[in-house]
């Protein structure tokens, strides 16, 4: 079982930042509600994450790291190229499926923020960056080109934003697509 983190430490005010965060987007969410929410006080806050920017770099960090561990677990018992895409549009199809769930953090990021060139929409961009990369070398590992990346890749970047009933058919037309 998880630790529940100590009031005013780090690691409480990131988890109610980043709750906050993905629930009504970062713009929407002040330090003072943070704050609050974590039970301690601004100057608290502010000796821990200095500014809003620091704060929303903790949370995007934590996101990728979440999002790593998820994808390594689901390539871990996958054997092979065509089985590891295959079980990485299932995690992230199982994913989209939880109830709660409002879209990639890194998307929704560079949605709320589109012209961006801070250190967090860096991160957001990296990630998706490496994402693709990801989904490239599987890919290259299958025999496959760059068209059938592109499709695959469409296809995760549409799992994000689409209705949760059609996650299944997203696996679906990948597992169509790789074992062709």
């Amino acid at each position: 079982m998880a630790r529940t983190p100590v009031t005013g430490t780090p690691d409480t005010i990131l988890t109610a930042a980043a709750g906050l965060f993905y629930q009504y987007g970062i713009h929407a969410v002040g330090m003072a509600q943070v704050a609050e929410v974590a039970g301690c006080g601004k100057n608290l806050l502010y000796r821990h994450f200095p500014s809003k920017a620091e704060l929303v770099t903790a949370y995007l960090r934590l996101a990728r790291r979440e999002r790593e561990q998820a994808t390594a677990e689901a390539l871990h018992w996958a054997r092979g190229p065509t089985e590891q895409l295959i079980a990485l549009v299932t995690e992230i199809a199982e994913t989209t499926r939880r109830p709660g769930y409002r879209g990639c953090t890194f998307r929704n990021y560079l949605i709320e923020f589109p012209a961006a060139d801070d250190e967090p929409a860096r991160m957001a961009r990296a990630y998706l960056t490496d994402s693709r990369a990801l989904v490239d070398r599987l890919v290259t590992e299958l025999g496959g080109d760059e068209l059938l990346a592109d499709r695959i890749w469409l296809i995760v970047d549409g799992l994000h934003s689409g209705p949760p009933e059609q996650a299944q058919v997203a696996v679906d037309w990948v597992t169509e697509l790789v074992r062709r």
